[in-house]
């Protein structure tokens, strides 16, 4: 079932509506919103509400859990491609090792590489599909238990021992929040990921491009900006609020 023309008015507003809001903070930080890669998180939100959002313009789309991602890639990515309104699938929520064959097959960026053993996973899969993957990886810069993620102290040597797995190339690191009641207080937790993106930047490795920082939710994406994100992870600024998951 398709949306109706208020639903479809409603997802269509709330893009652009954030679409203003990254621009107003890239703005503040004397940085270009087309610097700013806005990606549209649609964890258990349905295929054919995902198919407005990229009929409205929504061309990166990220993904939380493997099993829930696919049967929507694989009826829409076609679609959109067929389109010419192809899109980009992210993996932005913690990746067991098991499901990295399947999600080496569905997604063109992976944000959420956290461990060498997965790493090595995902380097195997990429291999005997043939593919280079590209991963974000993971840091844990809140020091929140709850939170997957590298401690900021092993990032560096983690990316550097990367080098020996030739399926896969590092595009850049990632980082979620702390859960606070006022978004500036997640202002540090931004500023240790540029930082630690500035120190690997300036360490040259070939296989560890930084050209993403990947932070900022729907509701701290405006100070991430500020504090250096060129890719923000937005979901109920665009989708609503989540019943489950």
């Amino acid at each position: 079932m398709r949306l109706s023309m208020s639903d479809q008015t409603s997802i269509r507003a709330n893009l652009e509506r954030v679409r203003e809001r990254i621009a107003e903070a890239a703005e503040r930080a004397g940085r270009s919103p087309d610097d700013i890669a806005l990606v549209g998180v649609s964890k258990t939100i349905g295929p054919e509400i995902v198919r407005e959002s990229i009929e409205a313009g929504l061309t990166e789309i990220g993904e939380n859990r493997v099993q829930e991602a696919q049967p929507k890639i694989e009826t829409l990515g076609p679609e959109a491609e067929a389109s010419g309104r192809p899109v980009r699938w992210h993996m932005v929520g913690h990746l067991q090792r098991n499901k990295a064959k399947t999600a080496v097959g569905l997604f063109d960026l992976i944000q959420s590489l956290d461990s060498r053993r997965l790493a090595e996973a995902v380097n195997k899969a990429a291999l005997e599909a043939g593919v280079k993957m590209d991963v974000l990886c993971e840091v844990n810069t809140s020091g929140e238990k709850s939170k997957f993620g590298l401690a900021p102290s092993e990032a560096v040597k983690f990316v550097a021992e990367l080098a020996d797995l030739k399926g896969m190339q590092v595009r850049g690191l990632m980082t979620i929040g702390p859960m606070v009641a006022d978004p500036d207080e997640a202002r540090p937790a931004f500023g240790k990921l540029r930082d630690l993106g500035r120190e690997l930047e300036g360490e040259g490795f070939p296989w560890a491009e930084m050209r993403y920082l990947s932070m900022g939710m729907t509701s701290d994406f405006e100070q991430a900006i500020e504090e250096g994100s060129n890719m923000v992870r937005i979901g109920t600024a665009i989708f609503g609020r989540r019943s489950r998951g």
